[in-house]
């Protein structure tokens, strides 16, 4: 099974913990989704079902420095208001990490019809075939990424990997998705891992949509018939 791998250097970013309401914390490590996100962006695919499948693997190579700012953001609170406009925007305090350096693996499934590793790699030996638009950014469109390049080992200075866990205290998304979430979430913990030039194997993650999706349509199209 092929894989690549990237490192990726971030000088400002936030991941925020969707459960945050008034101060808006941040996970230590960009979530699974967030990662698919930057690398179809970064290969100019703007449709994210093309690599559904794919697996990939995220490590951190830093200890983020923390900081807090103070920051307007934007509420829903009276549909009659402008958006940010009135009590549609306030003030509230955000957790920031600076000098983030990472390592992601991204590897196919032996079934997939497209090869996001062979995109990447093609994105990497001939840049003017990659037709994107934007700054390429890890999260939010602010937190733009400062410099990705391909990894030929994994790094001596690995600190840790994201690893599936049950028992882990991170709980993050997947896929982004509004409907039926609650299968397109993974527990996963932190871990330092001992190096043997080899990625765990509970350090993969596959990016796929909420199964149960077709199912919540059909039942939605049945009630709907029942009406007409």
């Amino acid at each position: 099974m092929e894989t690549i791998g990237l490192y990726v250097s971030v000088p400002v970013a936030s991941f925020r913990v969707p459960r945050a309401r008034e101060y808006f914390e941040t996970f230590p490590i960009p979530p699974p989704a967030t990662v698919y996100g930057m690398l179809l962006s970064m290969i100019g695919e703007v449709n994210r079902r093309v690599y559904e499948g794919a697996e990939i693997a995220i490590a951190l190579l830093s200890e983020p420095e923390y900081s807090v700012i103070l920051r307007t953001l934007w509420r829903v609170k009276n549909k009659h208001s402008g958006l940010g406009l009135s009590e549609n925007r306030r003030p509230d305090f955000q957790e920031l990490l600076t000098s983030v350096r990472l390592a992601f693996w991204i590897r196919d499934e032996e079934t997939a019809k497209n090869s996001l590793t062979k995109r990447i790699q093609m994105s990497f030996e001939n840049p003017s075939i990659v037709n994107r638009f934007g700054g390429l950014c890890l999260g939010e469109s602010t937190y733009l990424v400062d410099e990705v390049k391909l990894l030929k080992e994994i790094p001596e200075d690995v600190c840790q990997f994201l690893l599936n866990d049950d028992d882990g205290d991170l709980s993050l998304p997947i896929w982004a998705d509004h409907v039926g979430s609650s299968t397109t979430w993974g527990q996963y913990s932190l871990q330092e891992v001992e190096l043997n030039q080899s990625i765990p194997e509970r350090a993969w993650t596959k990016i796929k949509r909420n199964p149960i999706l077709p199912i919540i349509g059909q039942i939605n199209k049945t009630q709907a018939n029942l009406f007409d």
